[in-house]
């Protein structure tokens, strides 16, 4: 009997092992798909993906994506790679070939080209430029193509919350959407001359290097900001983006496009930096240079001595503590050029109060 059993144990673990060795074969024999697969039908889109690609599938032909060299001979769009060192995104302004993008994606260049969703290459030229806004407005020089402008919204009425879209060319790789929300509102960031932007508008929608100049879009297509900025150590998204608001768009692109410039509302002053300043236990903006013939100047204004002795110090404005030249500048801005501003300065510990018209003041440093 156990030899009977020893015989059946020994047969069973034969018959395991054959099964154990040929289970790979008889798998990929029996189980493999030797033919095309049958396809699972699809079942309809969400309400949400079908709104998304009609929002891109209408949008889209509304970017461009805009590059430029430094300097060079002969055609942009040639073969010679190495030439091309700055490019991003821009928006179809208006069906005249108005392009508006971020001025940093053109700044210092000499060559200027777009490419629109059609495929055309097109040469630009510069209308003019605002770095105060990082704004720039290019005339494209006869494109073929139909030209479809882009839908304008308001940023003014935005809130926290809402969906965010965004298109441009990350990287170089055309025509790529992704989206968030409204993350935050009223931001406030630096750009060049101790000037800031109000009113920000901040995304988690990926914003990559490549994507400057495209719009930031609502639900309903329409542009509610110029993507410009986002932070992250390591210079790709960190769903930390931001946005010029298109109520400052709007009026920059007009300007630019009417007169090739836009008004820089100031007094004409020259100011130290505010890490002089506290470096030197001041609280304020100290003048180093009172432009002639500026309101500044007019008002008694006066800048450093010759040899370095600190005359006046800004303290307040309208009444309200004075910290920085970016603070002077903001309160400037909102009191636009032809307006006044009650300034507190103080020269030697005694504080004194002077009025003063704003000057548009980049005339003042054109004269």
């Amino acid at each position: 009997m156990p030899a009977r059993f020893l015989r059946l144990v020994i047969i069973w673990l034969l018959v395991l092992a054959t099964f154990w060795v040929t289970e790979p074969f008889l798998t990929g024999l029996w189980l493999s798909a030797s033919a095309p697969r049958t396809v699972t039908p699809a079942g309809d889109l969400a309400a949400s993906e079908r709104s998304t690609i009609a929002l891109f599938k209408n949008v889209s032909p509304s970017v461009v994506h805009v590059f430029a060299r430094t300097a060079g001979t002969g055609s942009l769009f040639s073969d010679e790679q190495q030439s091309v060192v700055q490019s991003g995104s821009g928006i179809i302004w208006d069906a005249a070939g108005h392009v508006v993008t971020n001025n940093h994606v053109i700044s210092g260049t000499a060559q200027i080209g777009v490419r629109l969703t059609s495929g055309e290459f097109v040469s630009a030229r510069v209308v003019g430029t605002a770095p105060n806004y990082d704004l720039a407005v290019l005339q494209l020089e006869h494109p073929r193509s139909p030209l479809r402008p882009i839908a304008i919204g308001r940023s003014a009425d935005l809130q926290v919350g809402q969906n965010t879209f965004a298109i441009g060319n990350p990287y170089g790789l055309d025509q790529t959407l992704t989206s968030g929300i409204v993350s935050a509102l009223g931001r406030t960031l630096p750009t060049v001359n101790a000037h800031e932007i109000k009113g920000m508008i901040q995304t988690d929608a990926a914003i990559n290097p490549g994507n400057s100049g495209g719009p930031l879009l609502d639900s309903s297509g329409r542009v509610i900001g110029v993507n410009s900025v986002i932070i992250s150590g390591s210079g790709a998204s960190a769903g930390v983006g931001f946005a010029i608001p298109v109520d400052i768009v709007n009026r920059v692109a007009t300007e630019l496009i009417r007169n090739g410039r836009v008004p820089l509302p100031g007094i004409g002053i020259v100011a130290a930096k505010q890490a002089e300043a506290t470096s030197l236990g001041i609280d304020g903006v100290i003048i180093v240079r009172a432009l002639p013939g500026s309101p500044a100047a007019k008002a008694g204004i006066e800048g450093a001595t010759a040899d370095g002795v600190i005359r006046d110090v800004i303290t307040q404005a309208n009444g309200k503590p004075i910290h920085s030249m970016e603070e002077l500048t903001s309160i400037f801005e909102d009191a636009g050029v032809g307006g006044q501003v009650n300034l507190t300065v103080e020269r030697g510990g005694e504080a004194r109060n002077v009025t003063v018209t704003i000057a548009d003041i980049s005339k003042l440093s054109e004269g």
